[in-house]
C-alpha cells in the first residue's frame, strides 16, 4: 500500500499547508492515539512524550497533538525543546508507549514536521505508519469523559538526558580543557550540548544558542558551517562541532578549518573499532555516502553496505 502522508522521515512540509496544518495535526494526534489504544492493555492508558525543536510553529502543533491524543484517551508528557535523539532515548528509558518529535530538522523555520517513535525508541515501521494513515480516514473520535487522557509538562527531562549523555562515555573520561566551538543552530541542542561538554571538562564557546522561533538553521548549524569555520580559526580552537535544528545531524571542523562530515566520522569510528576489536560486522551508510568512503573502508578489510536514505532504513540494514 502506498503511503499518503509519511515520507522517509515522518511527515514534513510547509507550515499551514496540507499535512502541516493545525487541523490536520489535531486529527493526526487523535489517529495515533487510537492506534496506541488498540494495542495497549485495557487496564491502563497509553503514555506518549512530545519533544520539539525551537521553531515558532511548534507552540501550535504541540497543542494540536496534545488535544488529539488526550481526546483519544492517551496521557501526554510535554518535554519542551529537546533533540530528536533525546526523545528516542527518553521514550525507551521512561518506558513510554511512544514518542513524538515536532521538527523539520535542518529546514528553515517556515517548514515543520512530525516524527514518531516506538516504545523501543525506534522510528515506526511501515505497518505502524499505514495504521495511522488508515485511522486518519475515520472521523475524529473523543472517548468518554472518564477515559480522557491528561497532559503534564515534565520538568527534569533535560537533566535526565544530560546524565545519559555523560554516562555514554567511559567513567573518568575527561576532555581535559579541550577548546571547543559549538554551533547549536538556534535549535533543540542549545540547552543540552554546552552543558554536557562543559561537564566533561571542555572549554566551550557557543554559537547559535539564542533561538527566537524564526532563526533556527538561519546562517548557523550543520547546513551553514562557514561561521563555525571562521570562529575555530580565529580563536585557535581544537575542534568545532555543529548540529542541525533538531540535533540528529552533526559535523566537525578541525583546527585547520577543514569541515569533516559524516563520511569522515564513519571512517574514523570504523577504523578505531576495527583496531580495538569492537567492530564485529559491516558498516552501513546510505546511497548518498561517498564512494571514497567505501574504498577506504575496503582497504581496511571492512565491508560497507548501503541503505536507502533515512535513519529508519539504516536501522533495518
Amino acid at each position: 500500500m502506498t503511503r499518503r502522508y509519511f515520507g522517509t522521515d515522518g511527515i514534513r512540509g510547509r507550515v499551514g499547508e496540507g499535512s502541516i496544518s493545525a487541523d490536520f495535526v489535531l486529527r493526526l494526534g487523535n489517529a495515533y492515539g487510537h492506534v496506541l489504544r488498540a494495542s495497549a492493555p485495557a487496564w491502563r492508558k497509553p503514555v506518549v512524550i512530545i519533544g520539539k525543536d525551537t521553531r515558532i510553529s511548534n507552540y501550535m502543533f504541540e497543542a494540536a497533538l496534545e488535544a488529539g491524543l488526550v481526546a483519544a484517551g492517551v496521557d501526554v508528557q510535554l518535554m519542551g525543546p529537546m533533540p530528536t535523539p533525546a526523545v528516542a532515548h527518553l521514550t525507551r528509558s521512561l518506558r513510554m508507549d511512544g514518542g513524538i518529535v515536532i521538527s523539520a530538522s535542518h529546514n528553515p523555520h517556515h517548514d515543520n514536521g512530525i516524527k514518531f517513535f516506538s516504545a523501543q525508541g525506534e522510528k515506526l515501521g511501515d505497518d505502524n505508519e499505514l495504521a495511522i494513515e488508515s485511522a486518519l480516514d475515520l472521523p475524529f473520535r473523543t472517548v468518554a469523559s472518564e477515559e480522557l487522557g491528561k497532559a503534564i509538562r515534565t520538568r527534569d527531562a533535560l537533566g535526565r538526558y544530560v546524565e545519559a549523555c555523560k554516562n555514554s562515555v567511559p567513567k573518568g573520561f575527561d576532555l581535559g580543557g579541550m577548546r571547543l566551538v559549538l554551533d547549536c543552530a538556534n535549535g533543540a541542542t542549545y540547552q543540552i550540548a554546552p552543558v554536557v561538554l562543559r561537564e566533561l571538562g571542555a572549554r566551550v564557546a557557543t554559537l547559535g544558542v539564542e533561538p527566537n522561533g524564526v532563526n533556527i538553521n538561519d546562517g548557523v548549524g550543520s547546513t551553514h558551517p562557514e561561521l563555525l569555520v571562521r570562529h575555530v580559526l580565529e580563536t585557535g580552537a581544537d575542534l568545532g562541532i555543529a548540529f542541525d535544528g533538531d540535533g540528529d545531524r552533526v559535523l566537525f571542523v578541525d583546527r585547520q578549518g577543514v569541515v569533516r562530515d559524516g563520511d569522515d566520522l564513519i571512517y574514523v569510528l570504523a577504523a578505531d573499532w576495527r583496531s580495538s576489536g569492537r567492530l564485529q560486522g559491516p558498516v552501513v551508510g546510505t546511497l548518498m555516502s561517498n564512494f571514497g568512503l567505501e574504498q577506504a573502508l575496503g582497504a581496511l578489510g571492512i565491508e560497507f553496505l548501503r541503505a536507502k536514505v533515512g535513519d529508519r532504513q539504516d536501522r533495518k540494514s
